[in-house]
């Protein structure tokens, strides 16, 4: 740092990292297929986390799991704790999962949609208050950690995501589409000390984490883990941590195995390596201070589902069964038929250098193109996967085209309605404006 900026406003950054490995055989998520726990772990899950504050700007806690989704329930209980034990509040933190389906079934709504024993039931519990305790922990540290630091950023980008949504004469099937529409792009945060040595980065990709499929039963971070340990193992003393983008119509190819688990990750860790070492010239510095716009948004629902759908759902068995027996219920007691459902959003604003657009659910790509065209393309970066994980966030092609992330995945409040994206975008563009971009 020169003399001269020694007087100037800085970024305080804390950093921490926490264990979240299950202890025990637990019942996986991500597959509705598999039907008995986990038999041992291949790898460590972890929570992650970094604090950033600007003077006179907010203070924002960005917190990364190796989970498959925090379910809104279970996200309450998580930041309440969180809260306690750092003073934030929800406003101020993100909850973001890498979606890794070789991970623990845990929470509040996985439990009431999967036929569980009571002895499964029991783990689970255990693992939530395990977990809980963990999130809360990992923040309180990362706040004790608060010290000088500078944030600088750059885009790379890496091949193996592959579009998903196949159209065939039998409608959209789930299967790769090499001529479908992915993100392939790799953001990168840069934290760096004072004096320029390289203390932690943030990297985005938006693909599913799904190298390894339902036939595994091996506890496994998957391609995300793998690429935080690429960078970490290639930058010593430095933490790196994964931000899942908006990759719900990814998935990566080829896929099947743990050894292409490890190669996607090195795939993307080596590209992040790169760009630190061979093109960090293309790193621009970003400036303070912090402005968190935070609010709800309510998406519009279809009407209830007709019994055929449920029927269908039942056959399907595991998940869907449980999510249909749900809805049955609720059909039964005369409760009225939800007609939106209620989710958190929001854009962290740093300085005039670059915007967070902070999304729930598993969000498809097409909200990456369709932020840029709502606020400007230029120093944005759009994460998915945040805090309320409820299912699919189709855009308005995907739900008229059907197929999986429009139809074939139903939460337990029912299906999104098309005008969902208007409804998404429109909150995106006032939230981005109270936080100060200029969306021009």
């Amino acid at each position: 740092m020169a003399d001269s900026d020694v007087n100037q406003p800085q970024w305080q950054v804390g950093l921490a990292a926490i264990d979240i490995t299950p202890e025990e055989p637990i019942r996986m998520g991500g597959y509705g297929s598999r039907v008995k726990p986990s038999v041992g772990v291949l790898d460590p899950l972890q929570a992650k986390a970094v604090v950033l504050e600007w003077p006179g700007g907010d203070q924002g806690l960005l917190i990364t799991t190796d989970l498959i989704g925090i379910d809104a329930g279970f996200a309450d209980t998580c930041l309440e704790t969180i809260g306690r034990q750092t003073g934030l509040s929800r406003r101020q933190i993100i909850l973001n999962s890498s979606h890794t389906h070789a991970g623990p079934i845990f929470g509040v709504r996985y439990q009431q949609c999967w036929d569980l024993t009571e002895a499964e039931i029991g783990v689970i519990t255990r693992y939530n208050a395990k977990l809980c305790e963990c999130l809360g922990t990992v923040a309180a540290a990362a706040l004790a950690d608060l010290r000088p630091a500078e944030l600088s950023w750059a885009r790379g980008s890496a091949s193996f995501a592959m579009n998903r949504r196949r159209p065939t004469s039998h409608g959209v099937q789930n299967a790769p589409n090499p001529r479908g529409y992915v993100d392939r792009s790799v953001p990168v945060l840069r934290i760096a000390e004072p004096d320029g040595r390289l203390r932690g980065v943030i990297l985005n990709y938006a693909c599913h984490n799904t190298t390894l499929g339902g036939t595994n039963f091996m506890i496994s971070s998957n391609y995300a883990g793998f690429a935080q340990r690429y960078v970490e193992a290639r930058k010593s003393g430095v933490q790196a941590m994964f931000l899942m983008g908006c990759g719900a119509d990814a998935n990566p190819y080829p896929r099947g195995t743990y050894g292409l688990a490890r190669e996607h990750g090195q795939v993307l860790g080596a590209e992040v390596c790169r760009l630190l070492e061979e093109d960090w010239q293309t790193f621009e510095p970003v400036r303070g201070p912090l402005r968190i716009a935070f609010d709800h948004v309510d998406l519009p629902l279809e009407p209830q589902p007709e019994p055929e759908e449920l029927d269908t759902m039942r056959k399907g068995g595991g998940y869907y069964a449980g999510v249909a027996e749900r809805i049955q219920k609720r059909i039964d007691t005369g409760r009225p038929w939800a007609t939106h459902y209620r989710t958190p959003i929001a854009v962290w604003q740093f300085g005039n250098d670059l915007t967070l657009v902070r999304l729930s659910g598993e969000v498809v790509s097409d909200y990456v193109p369709l932020c840029e065209q709502a606020i400007g393309p230029l120093n944005l970066w759009v994460a998915g996967y945040c805090a309320d994980y409820f299912g699919y966030l189709p855009s308005a092609r995907v739900h008229r085209e059907g197929g999986y992330e429009a139809r074939d995945f139903i939460t337990g409040f029912g299906y999104l309605a098309e005008s969902v994206e208007g409804v998404v975008i429109g909150k995106v563009r006032e939230l981005a404006r109270q936080a100060g971009r200029d969306c021009t």
